[in-house]
């Protein structure tokens, strides 16, 4: 395992010379240790020095012993969003006390005396499981953002079509019925009284219409009379307010 990948290990037990070898015997694979003998400066230590991951500890010590100091830490680390992992030594401790440890949380539990290859193998195991952990974590916080990200880009589709929607408004019902009603009445003349009747939409006059046609005015007129006759119009406003929007 490479050295950049491991955490600092905690190191709490009220003998000092279990501390020093069990320090010694980590930093000779490669791992940092901080080493105390009681429950306040334990957690002192884990608030200071935030890549504290991996706590090893006694469970009879004098105050509070191992289990409430690992149950408490393992709180601050739910808290603070810290990972941790845990051991517990025991000596003459019950079974009862073992199944609690473990129902608390603990990741692991060595009997004294010590098995310093068993120890050794049980953090390396930890240490993987948290390397693992982190980069699930990453590719979670990754995801996230990614869900993110893409939230954000229909938020802006939805805008940008919103937008689209209100310079070019879909027609509302009576505008569509109108629209009906101008194309029923266009498809009953030729295209010559189409154009005429194109015209008197627009509001035309019979002399303006034939300028723009090129036509004399009688031969307007008699195109009115038959469009009025097709259509069943009663007069010409009729059929300008039929053709308006054409």
């Amino acid at each position: 395992m490479k050295a950049d990948s491991l955490k600092k290990i905690l190191i709490v037990d009220d003998e000092p010379i279990i501390t020093e070898e069990l320090s010694e015997y980590f930093a000779d694979h490669g791992y940092q240790c901080l080493c105390c003998h009681e429950h306040d400066t334990a957690i002192s230590m884990y608030r200071k020095h935030k890549d504290i991951s991996i706590v090893l500890s006694d469970f009879h010590m004098p105050g509070k012993d191992g289990l409430v100091l690992l149950k408490s830490l393992l709180e601050m680390s739910r808290h603070s969003a810290r990972p941790l992992k845990t051991i517990l030594f025991t000596g003459q401790s019950e079974k009862e006390d073992i199944i609690n440890a473990l129902r608390c949380g603990i990741s692991d539990y060595h009997a004294k005396p010590l098995d310093m290859e068993e120890l050794l193998t049980s953090v390396e195991k930890l240490n993987s499981e948290l390397s693992q952990e982190s980069g699930s974590q990453q590719i979670e916080q990754i995801t996230a953002k990614l869900n993110h990200l893409s939230k954000c880009m229909d938020e802006l589709r939805e805008d940008i079509s919103q937008l689209n929607n209100n310079d070019n408004p879909i027609p509302d019902k009576n505008q569509a019925h109108e629209n009906e009603q101008a194309s029923e009445l266009l498809e009953k003349l030729s295209p010559r009284q189409q154009a005429v009747a194109r015209l008197i939409g627009k509001g035309m006059t019979n002399y303006q219409i034939a300028v723009a046609l090129g036509l004399s005015e009688n031969t307007i007129k008699l195109y009115v009379s038959q469009i009025l006759r097709l259509t069943n119009m009663k007069n010409r406003t009729q059929i300008a307010l039929t053709l308006a929007n054409q």
